[in-house]
């Protein structure tokens, strides 16, 4: 649910507060990475193939 969509201040909070540790987990891992994480259609693939363990590094 997004932020904006939250029916309660405490939903808004607690969402806003996820988004904002989404966000910073992300750059940790892109910086350890040393790229850009893949977003999108590209992510789910790269997500499926590690899964399945058909590599995806």
């Amino acid at each position: 649910m997004a932020v904006e969509n939250a029916p309660t201040k405490k939903g808004k909070d607690a969402a806003a507060g996820l988004k904002k540790a989404a966000e910073t987990e992300e750059r940790k891992v892109e910086a350890q990475k040393g790229s850009d994480l893949k977003k999108g259609a590209e992510r789910f693939e790269e997500r499926a193939m590690s899964s399945d363990r058909r590599g995806g590094d």
